[in-house]
């Protein structure tokens, strides 16, 4: 009786997809190499910025309709959601690969302390979500100066 194992490269690689596939949320490529990136598996890409008046949180939403996309803050949290639809089948047209993901999203983002949630605006125009989070402007520190006796 052998105390050694075999060892097996494709079972560490498979085992360390699950676990990228658990951290980002989704399955992109499966064990035998089929793509798995599903219709109902969509999160918007954002970028989140910041100067010294504002943050920006940008989306991007192609495909959809302002009326289509839900923004809110409740609990200290900016949330974006919303459902990009699968285009009606047209009689006739058959498809051979269909990338594009469909389905409902949200994203959740915390909101810093300085963020002044009641001043809020966003925009959409062109596919893209941009929503402005003013900050909080603290009075300039002040100095005094302290007469020694």
């Amino acid at each position: 009786m052998s105390l050694l194992t075999r060892w097996s490269s494709l079972g560490e690689l498979d085992t360390m997809r699950r676990q990228i596939n658990t951290l980002f949320g989704r399955s992109l490529i499966s064990g035998n190499g089929e793509e798995l990136f599903g219709t109902n598996e969509w999160s918007p890409l954002v970028d989140v910025a910041e100067d010294d008046r504002e943050f920006t949180v940008k989306a991007e939403l192609p495909g959809l309709k302002k009326e289509e996309v839900k923004v809110t803050v409740e609990n200290g949290y900016l949330r974006i959601s919303g459902e990009r639809k699968m285009e009606k089948e047209e009689k006739g047209k058959r498809y051979h690969r269909i990338e594009r993901a469909y389905g409902s999203f949200e994203r959740a983002f915390l909101l810093p302390e300085d963020a002044k949630e009641d001043k809020m605006t966003a925009e959409f125009e062109g596919g893209l979500l941009k929503v402005h989070i003013p900050k909080e402007l603290k009075p300039a520190p002040k100095a005094i100066e302290i007469k020694v006796q």
